[in-house]
């Protein structure tokens, strides 16, 4: 079965379906057309086989907190090898797409037309990638529709929720924060570097270089290469340029995501320069304290005699892309506090995030044996910041995995192994 849809519709004509999922032992997932463009449905997947199949993503997911987790999903996991991830897909294909909406995405597919799944998962299945199952051998959900997630309407509606969009913002600055120095910790420690030593000709750095040219970038610099590793971007620096007026902010580093057992999803921690002296809600390790998503929902709130709300000291843009470790592990919470919601709260209208732990370029290359050229990690972080560069930014991410789709089927080395850009999903208010 071909992949290529000859004939898209633009995004006017794209039929959508909002699909919603809850967990009541069983996994009940409904889904309706905008429009009423075709009829809607309910589907229910036994608790038996949604546990069965979270666990098999869970063992193929790289796992920071085991000392060989990381070696192991790079190199024996199901991600490792195309056959085995396919396997997978397959698997998660049969358990969470409903019958009556493969059907009908099928359908669509045969006419040459490509929806788009809004999709609000339960917090159980937030890290399934959704773009990636397999509905049929050698076909992925991406390849016939696009893909986005739903931003959770509780933090959509609230009041007082400023409300930001890229048309009237996309000329504004990009505030980029990349791998900025963690007080107290060496760049081979565990807020260490994730990019390692820029070359100014890496693809990144020649992004960040246009920018500058077009005096787009925040922070302005005079040589590309002075934007990454900086010891000045803390939340200070950080709600200031959000003040000046940004169209987008970039953020590539570390985050601490909040264990789903503790349900407290706002105690997610974003790694920024910040000293341990900072006012905030996190508590310090070493000479540093995080920036969390309760800083960025209360701002000074209880810390300070005349406190200032978090929106207000920190102005989210339109999109945010926050390329870290678990960054949007909020989704995984029945209550969705975390940074994505955060970043939703303080005005964005979509945010780019990682469900999962990312490997390192340096990562594929020393466990996994991946060339010494390939930076997986690098054009990862091009391919989001050039979607959030374009109207519509849902269609260019999933269009960019969709070549990620094919090179994997077709090359089936690791850096092309969806276990880096699978892990990224856009949530968007509209």
């Amino acid at each position: 079965m071909p992949t290529h849809l000859s004939h898209p519709p633009t995004s006017h004509e794209q039929p959508t379906a909002i699909v919603r999922m809850a967990d009541a032992g069983d996994l009940y997932t409904s889904w309706r057309w905008t429009h009423d463009s075709h009829p809607g449905g309910v589907g229910v997947a036994p608790a038996a086989q949604v546990d069965e199949a979270v666990a098999a993503l869970a063992l193929a997911l790289p796992d920071l907190t085991d000392p060989q987790g990381l070696h192991r999903s790079l190199t024996t996991g199901a991600f490792s090898g195309y056959e085995s991830e396919h396997d997978l897909a397959q698997l998660l294909s049969r358990t969470f797409l409903p019958f009556g909406l493969a059907r009908q995405l099928h359908e669509l597919f045969t006419r040459g037309v490509r929806p788009h799944l809004r999709i609000q998962p339960s917090p159980r299945v937030a890290q399934v990638p959704w773009e990636l199952i397999a509905p049929d051998a050698g076909l992925r959900l991406v390849d016939i529709a696009d893909v986005s997630l739903l931003a959770p309407l509780s933090i959509v509606h609230s009041p007082g929720r400023p409300v930001r969009t890229w048309a009237d913002g996309h000329r504004l600055p990009l505030v980029a924060v990349l791998d900025p120095r963690v007080p107290g910790f060496r760049a081979d420690s565990v807020l260490g570097s994730v990019l390692g030593r820029m070359a100014a000709d890496s693809p990144l750095s020649q992004r960040i270089a246009t920018y500058a040219g077009e005096d787009r970038l925040l922070p302005a610099v005079d040589r590309p290469l002075d934007v990454f590793r900086r010891e000045d971007v803390d939340r200070a620096w950080l709600g200031a340029a959000l003040r000046e007026g940004a169209g987008r902010l970039v953020y590539v580093g570390h985050v601490t995501a909040a264990a789903p057992e503790s349900g407290q999803s706002e105690h997610a921690e974003l790694h920024l320069a910040c000293s341990a002296d900072a006012i905030g809600f996190a508590q310090p390790t070493r000479a540093h304290r995080p920036l969390s998503a309760k800083d960025l929902l209360l701002g000074t709130h209880t810390l300070t005699d005349e406190p200032i709300r978090g929106a207000d000291l920190w102005p989210i843009p339109s999109r945010v892309a926050l390329i870290a470790c678990e960054s949007g592990g909020d989704l995984r919470f029945s209550e969705a506090l975390g940074l994505v919601s955060a970043m939703i709260a303080g005005g964005a209208e979509l945010v780019t995030a990682g469900r999962w732990a990312l490997p390192t370029d340096l990562a594929f290359q020393r466990i996994a044996g991946a060339a010494p050229h390939a930076r997986p990690l690098q054009d990862a972080i091009c391919s989001i910041d050039a979607a959030h560069e374009l109207p519509d930014a849902v269609g260019a991410l999933c269009a960019w995995q969709r070549d990620r789709v094919a090179a994997w089927r077709d090359e089936r080395t690791i850096e092309h192994s969806p276990v880096l850009w699978a892990a990224f999903a856009t949530v968007a208010v509209r």
